[in-house]
């Protein structure tokens, strides 16, 4: 039975990659009336399955992916429930058989520091998004274009330094492949989900400040993660960015066996694609670069790199109340995942002028899009290619012509 879930659930999440679109809708606070909590849910309906993705800020600010077997699967939420102090059981998928994958991601801390000496970094106060107050995203819902924009600032703020400013999180979703307009123009597929990532005038503490988000993974037993990094294609897409990262969660075995444990080691290092990997079931996929204004140019361009991925089992401290409402018990013998995504390097000082930050990752189940030549690179290329050869024949032709003339100014001899 585990088997044949199991492989069903990859060719689920083959075709769910493969598909030219889906339904998708967005729903704000399902059942709920007030706007005093913030939950979005995302659903992406195909012909024989839906995808859900349930964002939320009721803690700090998170993300809940489910795959079903079902395109009439449904999300049910037990508002009394998950607003008390034991949310376990609040939030479900109906049919509940209907699941067949599920995992999260929680957006932590955002760190600020800057280098007091060569090799050195001085941090400032953590900024813990779990105590931020957030503005309602109904405010900026649009069900047209599937966009929602999540937009805080600490509860308290001796220093001042949100007087001017905010973070945000902005959620796209998309019903079919493509790309997005604005840089690093990652490329979409049909029911993925974009998040940016903004800090928009937040007062600097320090000189040449910089910025560091910190995210978490929770997912069943059955799933392992891996942080992959590989080489991208230079285009007009994303110019000058040569690497894409992916963090990728892949079954244990093509059954898939989700009560098996697995043993991980403590740090799992940015390592290349081994042959023979099983599938993925899911992932978030971004590019080497952040940018520093709300219309980016290539000039914007902002270094990102991510750091080791530090797994632990258990529930860590202030998971989100939607995730232990979905999750429940099985939280207990789940595994977290910590990882690091920093911004800045030699650009340190751009968001010291600019005062603005963004960062873009994509969501998605099954296999992360890869970078293809674009027609404009394809066209390019043709003509590199092409001109030498098409002069090669031309001058050839001109040689053979000039041979004719020159043999036929010769009268015969008799």
């Amino acid at each position: 039975m585990a088997a044949a879930a199991g492989l069903a659930l990859l060719a689920l999440l083959a075709a769910a990659g493969a598909e030219r679109s889906r339904k998708v809708s967005m729903e704000y606070n399902p059942g709920w009336n007030s706007s005093s909590v913030n939950l979005l849910h995302v659903r992406a309906v195909g012909p024989e399955d839906s995808l859900h993705y349930v964002w939320s800020s009721i803690g700090a600010p998170s993300v809940l992916l489910v795959a079903t077997r079902s395109p009439n699967s449904a999300l049910r939420v037990n508002w009394t429930q998950l607003l008390s102090p034991s949310p376990a059981g609040a939030i479900w998928i109906d049919p509940p058989d209907s699941v067949l994958y599920s995992t999260a991601v929680v957006f932590t801390k955002l760190f600020e520091f800057s280098e007091a000496k060569p090799s050195e970094e001085l941090f400032y106060p953590t900024y813990d998004l779990s105590e931020f107050s957030w503005d309602s995203l109904n405010h900026t819902l649009n069900h047209t274009a599937l966009t929602a924009e999540l937009r805080g600032v600490p509860a308290t703020d001796p220093g001042g330094a949100f007087a001017n400013g905010s973070l945000a999180f902005r959620v796209t979703a998309y019903e079919s492949s493509g790309r997005a307009v604005p840089l690093p123009s990652l490329q979409h597929t049909p029911g993925s989900s974009q998040l940016q990532f903004i800090v928009a005038g937040v007062a600097p503490r320090g000189s040449g400040s910089r910025f560091r988000l910190q995210l978490a993974t929770l997912e069943p037993p059955g799933a392992a993660r891996h942080l992959r990094a590989r080489s991208s294609i230079d285009d007009e897409y994303t110019p000058s960015v040569f690497q894409v990262l992916s963090l990728q969660w892949k079954a244990a075995d093509t059954a898939v066996c989700l009560s098996a444990c697995l043993s991980i080691p403590q740090v799992l290092s940015l390592q290349a694609e081994p042959p023979n990997s099983s599938s993925p079931l899911s992932f978030l996929q971004w590019k080497a670069a952040a940018y520093g204004s709300p219309s980016p140019r290539r000039e914007d361009g902002i270094g990102c790199r991510a750091g080791g991925l530090h797994v632990a089992s258990g529930t860590p401290p202030g998971t989100p109340p939607v995730l232990r409402a979905f999750f429940g018990d099985s939280l207990a013998t789940s595994t977290a995942s910590v990882l690091n995504v920093t911004f800045g390097g030699e650009e340190g000082h751009v968001y010291q002028e600019r005062r603005y930050l963004s960062w873009s990752v994509l969501l998605g189940f099954g296999e992360p899009p890869r970078d293809t030549f674009s027609p404009l690179v394809i066209s390019i290329t043709a003509v590199a290619l092409g001109t030498p050869l098409a002069m090669l024949l031309l001058g050839s032709c001109l040689l053979l012509l000039a041979q004719r003339r020159r043999y036929s100014e010769y009268e015969p001899i008799n």
